[in-house]
């Protein structure tokens, strides 16, 4: 079920405007200027950290550029921003969880924003650990099927250790342990392979399925206010059919 959820997720967010590219790109600056401060400098070969936001960033085809631009700003003495992650969990319409990833300068203003998210579209906003323990913490590597075959692409992902491998009619959805991600990232990109994203995420252990349809609406409303919001970077939840 992960891989449906994961990609009904990707395809609305490629379909979106070139405005929300634009906040896709802002996103991702955040992580590229906490990477950069947080684990320890500006060249992504001995920082890891840097390192797994660049692939992030090329990606969701963020230029160089502007990854470079970033980065070289992140690093300059007279840079003074800075970002505090904080981890929000708590319940949409219908009992489904929902985990946001922060990286907020205000962090008054990011629970307020949050709280009202939840309260406007049936949901509620709870304590830290209040839905954790329904995700598990996985690398996920999504590849488009395009013109690949399935077995080779299998047979490349377990040679290098992945855990398990996904197909569904558009995608192949490869998972890891989160620290064997790089690795096994890097090795596929070796071999060639493009990346719909790779990263690490909070992978359901069950779903919730809604079957009324104002509740579902509002569902999916929340998860797109989540998403807007400049100060959320991951928004994982357990919705099992959301709208595509």
């Amino acid at each position: 079920m992960s891989g449906h959820s994961k990609w009904s997720n990707i395809k609305r967010k490629k379909e979106k405007a070139d405005g929300a590219r634009a906040k896709i790109f802002t996103k991702i600056g955040r992580e590229l200027i906490v990477a950069v401060k947080e684990g320890g400098g500006a060249d992504p070969a001995t920082n890891s950290k840097l390192k797994e936001c660049v692939a992030k960033a090329k990606a969701n085809n963020v230029p160089n550029d502007n990854i470079e631009r970033i980065i070289k700003k992140a690093a300059g003495a007279n840079n003074n921003e800075q970002y505090e992650s904080i981890t929000y969990e708590g319940y949409g319409p219908c009992g489904v969880a929902v985990i946001a990833e922060a990286l907020t300068d205000n962090r008054n203003r990011t629970a307020g924003d949050l709280r009202h998210y939840f309260d406007k579209f049936g949901g509620n906003l709870g304590t830290p650990g209040c839905v954790s323990f329904l995700f598990s913490k996985n690398g996920v590597i999504i590849i488009e099927k395009a013109n690949l075959t399935e077995d080779k692409v299998m047979e490349d992902a377990l040679e290098q250790g992945a855990t398990d491998f996904l197909s569904d009619d558009e995608i192949f959805e490869i998972h890891t342990e989160p620290e064997d991600l790089g690795s096994i990232r890097d090795f596929l990109a070796q071999k060639g392979y493009e990346f719909v994203s790779a990263e690490i995420e909070m992978v359901p252990q069950t779903y919730v399925s809604i079957n009324d349809d104002e509740a579902a609406t509002k569902m999916q409303k929340l998860l797109d206010a989540l998403e807007d919001n400049d100060d959320i970077q991951n928004v994982w939840h357990n919705w099992e059919n959301p709208k595509e």
